[in-house]
């Protein structure tokens, strides 16, 4: 089962709970409704900016959110590891000792 989007935490947890509209939570928060319109709707990630300003306002801390959205792209990156190709690099020393 993937993570939540911290937007879709910080929608259902706190806004809802709240009962805070986008608009309202967008000018406590000192960013525009927009920016926090595509949070809340998993269109943009949470930035260490944006962890300090929620952990400000919820009372929370940065490394929640952070840690919420590292966990969340984590799991969307191996969904796709089909996909992604890489070689195993070596230094010299480890290739000298493979010969």
């Amino acid at each position: 089962m993937p993570p939540a989007h911290p937007g879709e935490v910080l929608k259902g947890l706190y806004l809802d709970a709240m009962d805070k509209t986008i608009t309202q939570a967008a000018t406590d928060l000192g960013i525009s409704r927009r920016t926090l319109s595509m949070l809340v709707n998993g269109h943009l990630g949470v930035s260490a900016e944006m962890a300090l300003r929620l952990s400000q306002a919820l009372g929370t801390t940065p490394e929640l959110w952070l840690n919420m959205q590292q966990s969340f792209d984590l799991w969307q990156a191996k969904q796709h590891m089909d996909h992604i190709h890489v070689q195993v690099m070596r230094t010299v020393k480890d290739r000298m000792v493979a010969e």
